[in-house]
């Protein structure tokens, strides 16, 4: 569907966390989850189609870390094309025509700040990682979980090149109220930059769980007139036996959720911690229910 009709049936149910469903389904701790695009293609199948059961009309691609950057690290630069055209074609066969495919992509790892990488390295990766997601027909381009925002704008650059709607989003769990970027950006500066770059919505995710999202929403929101894309974790992480729990539970997530659609939220999903059950959840509140 396309995003301007998606954004005139706000608010649009998303997806939750894909890395923890796939290692339910047995990937490693340290594994690059990207690479089951190509090994593990049924698990990654199932975790798109069980969203698109609990309720989401947006499921994402398993390509979060398939720029060539990231991919180096593992040795698999050379398998960049491959992995995301993968991604996209699993999501979409997940999907169904039942909810529509965003294709995502996250940051390189690197800091253009300190030098570890140049704004052409940086444009360039992206650009080999967003043309490879276009070419399967994906209905939209999210970058994110970014916290520069130079990054981000090369990366939105790129997407924008294929002629595919694209969203940014960012992580704003830093500073003093915890509503900065890890850079040291406002949710004002954030969208302000990239609303001029031509970006078709902003947005917030992951980051220190739900406390402050009602704020970022409306803030995102007011400085740049674009839809707005929220996906809070679960709470805050912790170690409970060896093992990460984080602390909301699925009817809490569904309570927040309704919230931020009161707020002015567009899109709404979940980050680290919530999976189908929070959708599901969430699915059945007022704001989805109608």
């Amino acid at each position: 569907m396309r995003i301007e009709e998606l954004v005139r049936r706000a608010p649009v149910l998303c997806d939750g966390a894909w890395g923890t469903e796939l290692q339910k389904r047995s990937l490693p701790a340290g594994a690059c989850p990207d690479e089951w695009n190509l090994t593990h293609a049924d698990a990654v199948r199932e975790v798109g189609a069980a969203y698109v059961q609990a309720g989401s009309r947006v499921i994402l691609t398993n390509t979060f870390s398939a720029n060539p950057i990231a991919l180096a690290s593992l040795g698999l630069e050379g398998r960049t094309e491959e992995i995301n055209r993968s991604g996209v074609r699993l999501s979409k066969e997940a999907a169904q025509g039942s909810a529509s495919v965003f294709a995502s992509v996250g940051p390189t790892g690197k800091m253009l700040v300190s030098g570890e990488v140049t704004p052409e390295q940086v444009k360039k990766a992206f650009s080999l990682q967003v043309r490879a997601l276009a070419s399967e027909g994906p209905d939209a381009i999210l970058i994110e979980t970014m916290s520069d925002i130079a990054e981000a704008r090369l990366a939105a650059e790129a997407a924008l090149e294929t002629g595919l709607p694209v969203i940014v989003s960012f992580v704003f769990d830093s500073g003093k109220n915890r509503d900065r970027t890890m850079t040291g950006a406002t949710p004002e500066q954030a969208a302000a930059e990239l609303a001029a770059a031509g970006v078709h919505g902003i947005g917030a995710n992951c980051g220190a769980g739900l406390s402050g999202y009602v704020s970022l929403c409306r803030r995102l929101a007011a400085a740049s007139g674009l839809p707005v894309w929220v996906k809070p974790n679960a709470g805050l992480p912790e170690i409970v036996d060896g093992r990460v729990h984080y602390g909301i539970s699925a009817q809490e997530f569904a309570a927040a959720g309704q919230e931020l659609t009161k707020a002015g939220a567009t899109f709404i999903g979940g980050c680290c911690g919530t999976t189908p059950e929070f959708i599901r959840a969430l699915a059945q509140t007022e704001a989805f229910a109608a």
